[in-house]
């Protein structure tokens, strides 16, 4: 089905093209809708992994709605002669999100990190958002095959939107797979937000996140965990959109 907004094709995956208030205004109507919806934040490390990974190149061009996250897609873009009108970063607009979940009363589920930082999370996002929800938390561990009962256990809770941390892929995956028997309307892949959230782990600087180099803050936090990620990542991710640029000349 084609999207009812404008998008650009990146690394073969479909990218809204849409400003923060059009975002939101995509989200309230994909949650407004009967079936349940994943959500998705594209950035360089995303779309490698779905250049490496057919099945899930697809998952994503299959999701209902795919954001544009960071400075390198934004270069993808120009690189091919467009521009989003906004950089819609997960750590800024998640706010935004959790914001609209407070304003129209739908109960959010916070699932995924590590034991302790979801409930952390939900204590300072209720005390930025009085309003919102938060109809439970759960941590991202929990043994194989027991997907079916942290779905069943989150449809208990009556969330209408569920925010995955649990990494690229994994997030999405289980969201893909499992959103339905959540009983949400929409499900969100947050990547690290809880962790921001938290105040597990310190956000860049305000300058930096306008210069689109909240990448080098997170590098110079976590290098052991990240250097591969954007020194070796970020590099094969514009040579991958320059040859796909190449291929279409």
């Amino acid at each position: 089905m084609e999207p009812a907004w404008p998008t650009i094709e990146v690394l073969g995956v479909p990218v809204a093209k849409l400003r923060p208030d059009e975002a939101l205004a995509a989200l309230a109507r994909l949650h407004d809708d009967a079936g349940p919806g994943l959500v998705a934040y594209a950035n360089a490390h995303t779309l490698n992994l779905a250049a490496s990974d057919p099945s899930y190149r697809e998952l994503l061009r299959e999701a209902a709605l795919v954001l544009n996250d960071g400075a390198g897609i934004g270069i993808a873009a120009r690189l091919n002669g467009e521009r989003f009108p906004a950089n819609l970063n997960g750590s800024d607009f998640n706010p935004l999100i959790l914001q609209l979940a407070a304003q129209r009363g739908w109960p959010v589920f916070l699932l995924g990190a590590r034991p302790g930082v979801a409930e952390r999370a939900a204590a300072g996002l209720v005390a930025r958002y009085p309003a919102l929800d938060i109809a439970g938390t759960r941590d991202g561990y929990w043994p194989p095959g027991d997907d079916a009962e942290v779905a069943a256990a989150i449809r208990v809770t009556g969330a209408t939107l569920v925010m995955a941390a649990l990494g690229n892929p994994l997030q999405e995956r289980w969201l893909a797979g499992h959103l339905g028997a959540t009983g949400a309307r929409l499900g969100v892949g947050v990547g690290a937000f809880f962790d921001f959230a938290a105040k597990e782990v310190p956000r860049a600087p305000a300058w930096m996140n306008r210069f689109g180099l909240e990448w080098v803050f997170r590098l110079l936090q976590e290098p052991r965990r990240l250097w591969r990620r954007y020194l070796v990542g970020n590099p094969v991710f514009v040579a991958r959109v320059v040859r796909a640029r190449l291929k279409k000349t």
